[in-house]
């Protein structure tokens, strides 16, 4: 029966373990703790897996908000060709509609770019030689205890990784059980928890999403209710000239006020889509890779240690005409 290399067992436990898990950091080729995008900040707690922090994109959100209509009122506006993008965000009544929806814009904006960044260290855990590679390696209870060693000596611990925690929880139940059979069983249910938690992690997104062009119509709405208004004060004075241009004004203000919130609204939400489709669609690529990664890597070299072998083919093959009683006190006499 082949096992672990000698080579293997050495990148396994070249350095003793730190603190009972957590190898030693001059042996650590991950490290969720300093590498993480959000730990990197060392304000807020990073999320769990590609999960951003919603506190941090709020954070980020009202700086950005801030410093978009600074740019506006500040800069665009002064400008003459960018004036009339400018007025559309600064526009009295528009600013109920536009200030909020820039906000929502700018917060699932930040939690996608964060996802992105979490997705693209999350995915280097795919790198990681984890588990042997070379074709003779095998999967049993005797060798799971060398790979557990060697992927602890790999990242600071492996529930932070999708991939890794995986590998993990299969193969502790190996070594401490012996049960291959549950070894699928447990990546299946974990390749399910890990969906479903990658699914509620846009949760917050998707509302955003649909709430952007709601305060659109709303903009719709008051636009609209204020040109009525205005043109119901037209009609009642129809006699005076300067009253009825006046009162006009207040009018085309009000379908600007309509047509120009739901353009921005629409738009926001348009991009913010496209984002993230682009981005659960690379999740669920990077899913489907540690799927692959688990068949190929585990399932495929798990296989019966020689003790276990040994004690199949006792128990399977016995001696002809020596069946045994069911009380098992002694076996049958042959017949004469």
């Amino acid at each position: 029966m082949a096992n672990i290399p000698d080579s293997d067992q050495k990148a396994a436990t070249a350095a003793p373990l730190a603190n009972g898990n957590r190898p030693a950091p001059d042996v650590v080729s991950l490290n969720w703790t300093t590498e993480d995008p959000e730990n990197r900040i060392g304000v807020f707690q990073s999320g769990r897996y590609t999960s951003p922090n919603k506190l941090l994109g709020f954070a980020l959100a009202v700086v950005l908000t801030a410093a978009f209509f600074t740019l506006v009122v500040y800069v665009f506006s002064a400008t003459p060709y960018l004036q009339p993008f400018a007025i559309v965000f600064i526009r009295p009544g528009n600013l109920w509609t536009t200030g909020p929806a820039t906000f929502l814009f700018f917060w699932s904006t930040s939690l996608l770019v964060l996802k992105g960044r979490k997705l693209k260290f999350q995915q280097r855990a795919l790198d990681l030689a984890s588990v042997p590679q070379h074709a003779e390696f095998v999967l049993n209870e005797t060798s799971a205890r060398a790979v557990l060693e060697r992927v602890h000596t790999l990242v600071d611990h492996p529930r932070y990784f999708i991939l890794l925690n995986r590998i993990d929880r299969a193969l502790s139940n190996l070594h401490n059980i012996g049960g291959l059979s549950d070894v699928a069983t447990i990546l299946k249910g974990q390749a399910e928890n890990d969906e479903n938690q990658i699914a509620s992690s846009y949760t917050l997104i998707s509302a955003m999403v649909w709430g952007i062009p709601v305060l659109g119509f709303i903009g719709t709405v008051q636009g609209l209710s204020q040109a009525i208004g205005t043109f119901t004060r037209t009609l009642a004075s129809s006699a005076d000239l300067n009253a009825i241009k006046a009162n006009l004004q207040g009018v085309t203000g009000g379908l600007a006020t309509a047509f120009e919130t739901t353009l921005v609204a629409l738009v926001m939400a348009l991009l913010i889509q496209f984002y993230l489709n682009a981005l659960q669609k690379q999740e669920t690529d990077f899913l489907d890779e540690c799927n692959d990664y688990c068949h190929l890597h585990v399932i495929s070299k798990l296989r019966l240690a020689d003790r276990n072998r040994s004690e199949v083919r006792a128990a399977t093959e016995k001696p002809a005409g020596a069946s045994v009683q069911a009380d098992g006190l002694s076996p049958m006499p042959k017949p004469q």
